[in-house]
C-alpha cells in the first residue's frame, strides 16, 4: 500500500510519512524556540573560501528553511497527482518516499547548520555542506535505476521522454555517476576549503551532464 492508494489514504499517508511531518514539524517549532536567540542578522551563505558574504534577518534563520522545506515536501506529495504519467509513480513509490525522506533531512540538516553558526558554534560550514550534498548524491544515485517516465523525477530530456529504453539506460548510468560523484564529494569535503568546492562542483557537473549527452546519443542510436 502506498500514499496514493485511493483506500484508507489517509491512515496510509499517515504512517508512511510521519517520520518526516515530525522532522518538519519540529524545525517549525524550533523556530520558535531560538528565534529570541539569534542575531539579527544572520549567516546564510559563504564563498568557496568559506567566508561568508551574505547575511539574512533573524525571521529569515529562524523560519526560512523550515517553510522552504514544508513546500518542497508539499509540492513532491502533489506533483504525482497533476503528472500525465501519474500511473508510473506506481513503479517507484520507494524510490521517490526515499527521495521526499533525503531531501527533508537534508534541508533540516543545512537548518541546524545554519542556525548553529548563528548561536555562536565553530561549524566547518564548507565541509559539511559539501559532505552533505555528497550523501544526497550517493543516496539518490543508488536508487535512480529505479525512476519511470514522469515529468517532474529524474534526468527528464527530449529523448528519454520519447523513448522508455532510452529513459531506463540514462538513469542506470545517471545512477552510477551521481554516487560516483558523491564518493568523490565525501573526498572533496576532507580537502575542504575553494579546493573541496571546485572539486565537488565540477564532479556534480559531469554527473549531471553526461546522461544528458547519452540520452542523446542512444536515442539516435535506436533510431537510426
Amino acid at each position: 500500500m502506498n500514499t496514493w492508494n485511493k483506500k484508507g489514504s489517509r491512515y496510509t499517508f499517515i504512517r508512511e510519512e510521519w517520520p518526516l511531518l515530525l522532522i518538519i514539524i519540529g524545525a517549525l517549532i524550533a523556530g520558535f524556540i531560538i528565534y529570541p536567540h539569534l542575531p539579527e542578522q544572520v549567516a546564510s551563505h559563504w564563498n568557496l573560501k568559506g567566508e561568508v558574504d551574505r547575511y539574512s534577518s533573524r525571521t529569515w534563520g529562524a523560519f526560512g528553511i523550515p517553510i522552504m522545506t514544508t513546500a518542497i515536501y508539499i509540492m513532491m506529495l502533489l506533483l504525482p497527482l497533476i503528472d500525465p504519467r501519474k500511473q508510473n509513480y506506481q513503479k517507484f513509490t520507494g524510490a521517490y518516499r526515499l527521495f521526499r525522506a533525503v531531501m527533508v533531512v537534508f534541508m533540516i540538516g543545512l537548518y541546524a547548520v545554519i542556525v548553529a553558526n548563528a548561536l555562536g558554534c565553530q561549524v566547518p560550514v564548507g565541509r559539511v555542506v559539501i559532505t552533505g550534498v555528497a550523501l544526497l548524491f550517493i543516496v539518490m544515485g543508488n536508487f535512480m535505476g529505479q525512476i519511470r517516465q514522469n515529468y517532474f523525477v529524474g534526468i527528464k530530456t527530449p529523448w528519454t521522454l520519447a523513448n522508455e529504453a532510452v529513459w531506463q539506460k540514462t538513469h542506470r548510468l545517471a545512477g552510477r555517476l551521481w554516487v560516483g560523484a558523491g564518493l568523490i564529494g565525501l573526498a572533496a569535503a576532507l580537502a575542504g576549503g575553494a579546493v573541496g568546492a571546485v572539486i565537488m562542483g565540477a564532479s556534480l557537473g559531469v554527473a549531471v551532464i553526461i546522461p544528458v549527452v547519452f540520452s542523446y546519443l542512444e536515442f539516435r542510436r535506436q533510431h537510426q
